[in-house]
């Protein structure tokens, strides 16, 4: 009898415990979620020595459904399946969008975002300050693409298809824009891939108009089609290519805590008389001159205050960079470091350890609840390249995932109460 009566206590014991448990704590950590993976192939497109291609694929295979995105990976590939070594084929950068787009329309094939009628298609950018255009992917890279982490920790998930704020007739839809540069035979590797105009012999932009004065090398000097200078009397063979690309995601549930994707830009500068919503000038791309002296010897930086209108938990961080890279570092208002991020260069010659190339960056995953972003805080990206040589259109971007401070595990068990509240208040509503 003494015995059963300790073993009840025990239980008892035991139940209390777990009662007095967060529920946020004991949900969050028997759920066990499925990962789900889809490898997708892009639209073909040719190759062929020196040619710049830059591409605009619409309504692109992408997972269905409202699910919580876990990772995007991809590389180019030939078409017998093999990867493409940056020393042939480099990849400048590849980024995916999120659109509603009018149900039963047809995108015109291989265009320019900007060229579609706003009345059939309808853009979702990110969380992010720059809204002038560029950088409102939810994901994108470049040549580090392989050997760069995506993956988005924990019980965290870029939320999608929950169909909230879908237009009457519209559907979600996804683009994707890959731009790869043949560097196969060309006079000069780095003045192709850095998009040189003098190399692309490209002297006004796309609408006609002269390039501005001093603008050396960028995007607007090779894009899709234009085709860099090649050595005398080399010729090669055209060349069929995809982006393959694999897509990680689980089902949506109560228990994922959704993040919001931000890039920030180095080259952002503030315009305070600006209407709400323009204040952001990113530029994207810049120069790097060649300049050493004897303070910093040979290294140029390259850096920016964005004040972030929310706060909230940084659980993921990457930078971007070109070749010349050394790395970039995002901090807090008080000079604290919250995520440095710096390339890995190559040492070979197969696909993913191409040498003189950058083939990944190192990512954040701090631990959760330890990087902290404050309401309003504002926030400092440096972005350091080498200069003993100059560069051109080189980029500076940092990009964070961020959940707001009141999804911390101490407060999830308010967040998803709240969720189940909605939740029947809508089923009541019908």
């Amino acid at each position: 009898m003494a015995r059963c009566f300790q073993g009840w206590v025990f239980l008892l014991a035991v139940l209390l415990l777990a009662l007095s448990t967060p529920c946020s704590y004991a949900h969050l950590k028997h759920k066990k979620f499925k990962t789900k993976t889809g490898v997708y192939l892009s639209p073909k497109f040719v190759l062929e020595p020196g040619l710049s291609s830059g591409k605009y694929f619409y309504n692109v295979h992408f997972p269905k459904g409202h699910i919580a995105l876990k990772s995007f990976n991809a590389e180019i590939i030939d078409e017998e399946g093999n990867s493409s070594p940056l020393h042939e084929v480099y990849l400048h950068h590849w980024v995916v969008e999120r659109y509603y787009a009018r149900k039963g329309y047809v995108e015109p094939k291989q265009q320019l975002p900007l060229q579609l009628s706003e009345t059939d298609v309808k853009w979702l950018r990110n969380s992010g300050m720059c809204q002038n255009g560029a950088l409102g992917q939810y994901f994108g890279l470049g040549s580090e693409t392989r050997k760069t982490a995506t993956h988005v920790p924990g019980h965290y998930g870029i939320e999608v298809g929950d169909g909230k704020g879908v237009p009457e007739g519209f559907e979600e839809r996804w683009m994707l824009n890959v731009h790869a540069i043949d560097t196969r035979g060309v006079e000069y590797d780095l003045g192709c891939t850095e998009c040189r105009c003098d190399m692309y012999n490209v002297s006004r932009d796309p609408s006609g108009q002269p390039l501005p004065a001093g603008y050396t090398g960028g995007l607007t000097c090779c894009p899709d089609g234009a085709k860099c200078r090649l050595k005398q009397g080399f010729d090669g063979e055209k060349k069929n290519h995809y982006l393959r690309y694999t897509v990680k995601w689980v089902d949506w549930s109560e228990s994922v805590v959704p993040v919001k994707v931000y890039i920030l830009d180095a080259t952002d500068r503030m315009n305070h008389s600006a209407p709400t919503g323009a204040k952001h000038n990113c530029l994207v791309e810049y120069d790097v001159e060649k300049s050493c002296n004897a303070t910093n010897g040979c290294l140029d930086n390259k850096w920016a205050k964005i004040t972030m209108p929310t706060g909230g938990y940084v659980i993921y961080g990457v930078a971007h960079q070109h070749i010349g890279g050394l790395g970039s570092t995002l901090h807090g208002e008080d000079g604290r470091v919250l995520c440095s991020s710096t390339p890995i260069y190559g040492k070979g010659k197969k696909a993913g350890n191409e040498a003189g190339y950058i083939i990944g960056m190192t990512t954040c995953y701090p631990r959760p609840g330890s990087v902290k972003i404050k309401d309003g805080e504002t926030l400092t990206i440096v972005s350091n390249y080498e200069s003993t040589q100059m560069h051109s259109g080189v980029m500076g971007l940092f990009y964070i995932l961020k959940i707001p401070d009141f999804l911390e595990p101490s407060d999830r068990a308010t967040y998803l109460g709240s969720r189940m509240k909605r939740r029947e208040r809508d089923v009541r509503l019908g």
